[in-house]
């Protein structure tokens, strides 16, 4: 079991196990129904005048704005996979998400934890939803934003329908896929129940920054990787971590607080990966000072010939606000920072240790991303 202690809301979990096959579903009711027919390759949607589809299609109901809960399940499983990992260190399950094909290989999306332990040595096996097993490469990793993209010897397969999670809003209905404690094919629902909640897991100096989607829909250790959809069927999150009670508590599963990464943030860096095997992140310019316990992040270093020194910025000053959002510590400001894409333009509040306030416009730099 991959696991990682958290620093914000308890302790965040992350990671795998093992075992066998099932789903639990929970509806919700659409609007003005349509009959269509999902492709089983192709995901495409075709409507059905009569209400029936040939063997190659799945039939599902589309709603005015949203299909039901056993709508979508047809429609995403066919691109959700499990993830078997055996390495020196042990050996753990996770989720991934069918990114893109081609004819002869496709690539997956899931979390750097789920496959780090075979970066160098071990073996990645991947599920598809029809049971059929794959060896798997890894194309990049990305530590800064817990994300990875692998690859199988296997083309046309069905792609997971994209979503873009800058449009989700807090009590829309999303749906989680994956394989928690090895139960590959479960499906859970729930809500948005905050955007934006800044999130690190891992270890000093080798953490990674979420500016997270939380949801209600439960996760547990095993649905690392896999897709966090929205009412239509589209991703808008790579679930990455769970909210637990403690060492002091007994539970140690979904207590309702699940952390996805934002699918606009996994599609840029998958992006990257795909196509050079690296990938960037965005950077201020500066550094942190681990030991403030005020409100805001104070600025302890200055990188020269970047961002914030071109812009004005020097050693002592308080980042109160990034973009309108409070900034309560450093975590919260590199959440936000790493929230953009580099060549972003962000607008940064600081106050002196006077007591006077200040407004920046800053264009963000690109640095290259861990590992």
């Amino acid at each position: 079991m991959f696991m990682r202690n958290r620093r914000v809301l308890g302790a965040f979990i992350i990671g795998a196990l093992a075992a066998g096959s099932i789903a639990s579903v929970a509806n919700t009711q659409p609007v003005s129904v349509v009959k269509a027919c999902a492709d089983k390759r192709t995901q495409a949607l075709f409507i059905s005048p009569n209400g029936t589809c040939p063997s190659t299609r799945t039939l599902v109901e589309i709603g005015g704005n949203a299909m039901n809960t056993k709508a979508i399940s047809s429609l995403v499983t066919p691109s959700v996979v499990s993830i078997s990992v055996t390495a020196a260190s042990g050996s753990g399950t996770g989720s991934g998400s069918i990114y893109k094909t081609a004819a002869t290989a496709s690539y997956i999306i899931t979390n750097n934890h789920v496959v780090e332990s075979a970066a160098n040595t071990g073996t990645i096996e991947v599920e598809l939803n029809n049971g059929d097993i794959y060896p798997a490469v890894i194309i990049g990793r990305n530590l800064d934003y817990d994300l990875a993209v692998i690859s199988i010897k296997k083309g046309n397969l069905p792609e997971i329908p994209k979503g873009d999670s800058s449009s989700v809003a807090i009590g829309d209905v999303v749906i989680a896929f994956g394989s928690p404690l090895g139960l590959s094919g479960t499906v859970t629902s729930g809500i948005v129940s905050a955007l934006n909640r800044p999130v690190t897991t891992g270890s000093t100096n080798a953490e990674s920054y979420m500016d997270a989607i939380q949801t209600d829909a439960a996760i547990n250790p095993g649905n690392s990787g896999g897709p966090l959809v929205d009412s239509q069927g589209r991703i808008v999150g790579v679930n990455s971590a769970i909210a637990t009670l403690g060492s002091s508590f007994s539970a140690t599963g979904s207590i309702g607080l699940g952390f996805s990464i934002p699918f606009n943030q996994a599609q840029r860096i998958s992006d990257e990966l795909i196509a050079t095997g690296k990938s960037t992140k965005p950077i201020l310019g500066v550094s942190f000072d681990p030991t403030y316990t005020g409100v805001g992040a104070r600025v302890y270093l200055v990188t020269p010939g970047k961002a914030a020194e071109k812009a004005g910025i020097t050693v002592g000053l308080i980042v109160k606000k990034i973009d309108g959002f409070k900034i309560n510590d450093a975590i919260a400001a590199i959440v936000r920072i790493r929230s953009h894409a580099p060549g972003d333009q962000v607008t940064i509040v600081v106050e002196s240790s006077a007591g006077s306030a200040k407004t920046y416009t800053i264009t963000l730099d690109s640095a290259p991303a861990l590992p």
